[in-house]
């Protein structure tokens, strides 16, 4: 296997923990220096910043074993680059495992390292760690900053923990700090995962978004020197909904991080009542949607069943000149898709042919998501099913195993010819994908 060697650019091949570990013992000097695809600190670091530049969290660990098996001490920017790869791909314990090596070896994370952590803990909905993160924080002497607290109101406004958002809010306002634009988004997180929801919840929204309008710091952006090497935006630092599109040029007007916030909620909530009156809010303020919220809107109506006025909203969109993108139409499909109503798979498959036509390409996610969703048909054709499926053929692309197997079982469920080619293929699939998920690593 030569992933790590295409990964890092040179011709050793290098066989990982999923093929068996690699044996050392025996091997001579050369023979070692050939199938080994780094053998220094500065090597190894590359190969950790090249992961997690591809998005390859899950070799981070292998990786990190191997260094040990060959004796290299990590620096202060391995464990970096480590706890960072584990915070973007939502591994919580290999955090805190990587966190504890660094300790151990007598090398403190720095408090860059720790906003990293409470961040992760908000993303995995654990505020109760992202809280003691803080206090271990003052017993190695790391004095947190402003920052800090802002990934700490966001973690806790993650798992809705209002309470402890407004006592963060009280600390803050206390210490003379004012609130951003990303400490009012967290006050909407904190009111949309509240259980059971707030009765005051529009009420809440409107509130919030309006005193936004009036914030005012001393610095525009929280980002630091550190967050822009480390090349971490402020929306996946702070967790908020629009962290995937940050690095999309034209997506987001990042002056509405609130109305962002406030209209995912509704979406969530299927609360077209405060959606309406945000956007009339915002048409008032003199700004035009931007693409992400043109997509809440899509999903708040298309969530309440309300399929016309959701592609209304799509139509309305093609129609303005604006330029277009791919989620637009993966938005109006899976919503088209909920209920599997005779008309929305209609209109699903027509707007993924419209979609095609366009050269508009489905990634491996965005495939395997409405092709999960399409093979939850029970009584219609298949035809939506069929057709993510033969587009993703089309494109070399695998489907993730949850999304095979759904479609490998509803194809079962019809009265389908055993030697069907299509049928065939697909069995050919899942077998494989089910062999690849035999004897696993235990997860941490």
């Amino acid at each position: 296997m030569r992933l790590l060697q295409s990964i890092t650019g040179q011709c050793r091949p290098v066989l990982l923990r999923a093929l068996g570990r690699r044996y050392l013992a025996a091997a001579s000097t050369e023979e070692y220096a050939k199938r080994n695809y780094a053998s220094n600190l500065s090597e190894y670091n590359t190969v950790l910043n090249s992961l997690n530049a591809q998005r390859r969290h899950f070799l981070l660990r292998d990786v990190y074993d191997d260094m040990m098996l060959d004796g290299v001490q990590p620096d202060q920017d391995t464990f970096k680059s480590l706890i960072l790869g584990t915070m973007k791909g939502s591994s919580l314990q290999d955090a805190f495992y990587f966190a504890d090596q660094m300790k151990t070896m007598g090398l403190a994370p720095d408090v860059n390292s720790y906003n990293i952590l409470i961040t992760l803990c908000g993303k995995c909905k654990h505020s109760d760690k992202a809280i003691q993160i803080l206090e271990d924080m003052k017993k190695f002497d790391v004095k947190p900053k402003v920052q800090t607290y802002m990934c700490l109101l966001n973690a806790c406004a993650a798992t809705g923990h209002l309470d402890r958002v407004y006592a963060i809010v009280r600390d803050m306002t206390a210490a003379g700090l004012g609130l951003n634009k990303f400490c009012y988004a967290a006050l909407i997180t904190a009111l949309r995962n509240k259980t059971p929801l707030p009765d005051d919840f529009g009420t809440k929204i409107i509130e919030f978004v309006e005193r936004s309008k009036e914030w005012t710091s001393v610095e525009e952006s929280s980002m630091t020197a550190e967050n822009v090497m480390m090349d971490i935006t402020e929306e996946e630092l702070y967790n908020m909904p629009t962290a995937e599109y940050a690095r999309r040029r034209g997506f987001l007007n990042r002056q509405l991080t609130v109305y962002h916030a406030a209209l995912h909620a509704c979406a969530d909530l299927r609360n077209v009542e405060v959606m309406e009156a945000l956007l009339e809010m915002l048409e008032k303020d003199g700004k035009t949607p931007d693409l992400f919220i043109v997509m809440q809107k899509m999903r708040c109506y298309l969530q309440c069943g309300d399929i016309d006025r959701g592609l209304k909203t799509f139509d309305d969109y093609m129609k303005s000149g604006n330029l277009p993108a791919v989620e637009l139409y993966t938005t109006l499909v899976e919503g088209a898709m909920i209920g599997h109503t005779p008309k929305g798979m209609q209109i699903a498959q027509e707007t993924l042919v419209n979609m095609t036509s366009r050269n508009f390409y489905l990634s491996p996610k965005m495939g395997s998501d409405l092709l999960l969703t399409a093979a939850g048909d029970e009584t219609g054709g298949y035809a939506v099913a069929n057709y993510i499926w033969d587009l993703m053929q089309a494109r070399n692309i695998i489907p993730q195993f949850p999304a095979v197997e759904a479609y490998y079982k509803g194809l079962k469920k019809r009265e389908i010819p055993g030697d069907d080619p299509r049928l065939l293929v697909v069995t050919r699939t899942y077998d494989d994908l089910l062999a690849r998920r035999g004897p696993r690593r235990p997860s941490r």
